[in-house]
């Protein structure tokens, strides 16, 4: 039970946001230059690219076994 209404207490949050949002954004009218867009587009692939290179690290280091927690290597000289 708690978790349904947890769930449906942060789903109503979503909403609520999403409502306001959107009444804020029908109140406020701005015309973009086009050079601004091109600053956003590059702003947005950008961000993307460092995403999605950041991801394909954390899913080649796990293949690569580097996220293995370490291991102490003992010499012959400790073990006499």
């Amino acid at each position: 039970m708690g978790k349904w209404l947890l769930l449906a207490s942060l789903l109503g949050l979503l909403v609520l946001t999403a409502w306001v949002a959107h009444d804020q954004w029908g109140l406020v009218q701005v015309d973009i230059p086009p050079w601004a867009w091109g600053f956003i587009v590059v702003g947005l692939t950008l961000t993307v690219l460092v995403g999605v290179g950041l991801m394909a690290l954390i899913f080649y280091s796990s293949r690569m076994g580097y996220d293995e927690p370490p291991h102490r290597i003992e010499s012959d000289e400790e073990n006499h």
